[in-house]
């Protein structure tokens, strides 16, 4: 009688380092990062803007088969749509005005490696059927030039829109949406995790006392933390502890006095 090869899983139950949180909704974001950062799967990571999409893009890539290779990031939606394309796929020289000199892209930049693009919600439909025919054939056209040239990336995109329902609307190409999310990971808002913020807070604060001696927290400028609602979710955090460190001059403890949240964006 033959007896099934037990398989052997990695330890998802653990928290990465760079994730910081403890919460289930985390813990779970550190499981599914350990499960897919081995294959070369496409991996979509949603969630709201500041909850840490980079972060785990970047974990992905370390964990993966190609860390050694380059990680390569582009953010669709910092890049004029006239400039994004030849930003992705390169350009020969004197195809458009300004062009003194080709280029390699962003995407043959990362062969080998991971290609990261974040907000692919901005991203124009147009060009959004030149990276799908990159997606699914692996070949791609530098602007202003006839020949293919092959290029080996793994695909990691992010946004923070409700990109399904967007390809459900016609916003975004359904054929790429589903090759983009193949698996998906969403980075949950701090106010799902509120119960991380002391974690959170000694992990800024440790961070910052590299240049400067380490600053602590007195229990009224925690609970004061700990009553926003953190519309800027962690990104948010990590600002606010920053301006507090800076208010709080030479004292070694910030008090509530310090913590200013700013205006905050309706």
């Amino acid at each position: 009688m033959t007896l099934p090869v037990a398989r052997i899983e990695p330890k998802s139950c653990e928290r990465l380092p760079d994730l910081i949180g403890n919460a289930p909704c985390m813990l779970d974001v550190s499981r599914r990062v350990r499960l897919v950062a081995p294959r070369a799967t496409p991996v979509l990571i949603e969630g709201p803007t500041g909850s840490g999409k980079e972060l785990v893009a970047e974990a992905l890539h370390r964990l993966s088969t190609r860390s050694r290779k380059p990680f390569v990031t582009i953010n669709c939606a910092a890049i004029p749509e006239a400039l994004l394309e030849a930003e992705l796929f390169g350009h020969t020289r004197g195809a458009f005005t300004g062009a003194v000199q080709g280029r390699v892209g962003r995407i043959e930049a990362a062969d080998g490696g991971t290609l990261f693009l974040d907000e692919i919600g901005e991203m124009p439909l147009g060009l959004q059927s030149k990276l799908l025919r990159f997606v699914e054939c692996g070949e791609l056209q530098r602007v202003g030039d006839n020949e293919t040239v092959k290029v080996d990336v793994r695909i990691i995109a992010a946004t923070h829109q409700a990109l399904a329902q967007q390809a459900q609307n016609g916003g975004f190409r359904a054929d790429l949406y589903y090759r983009l999310a193949v698996f998906l990971i969403r980075t949950p808002s701090l106010a799902e995790h509120t119960e991380d913020l002391p974690l959170l807070v000694n992990h800024f604060l440790a961070r910052m006392g590299r240049e400067a001696p380490v600053k602590r927290l007195d229990e009224e400028a925690l609970a004061k933390l700990t009553g926003h609602d953190w519309p800027g979710n962690v990104r948010e955090l990590e600002h606010v502890l920053e301006r507090a460190a800076i208010l709080a001059g030479e004292e070694a403890v910030v008090t509530a006095r310090e913590i200013d949240f700013g205006l905050t964006i309706n």
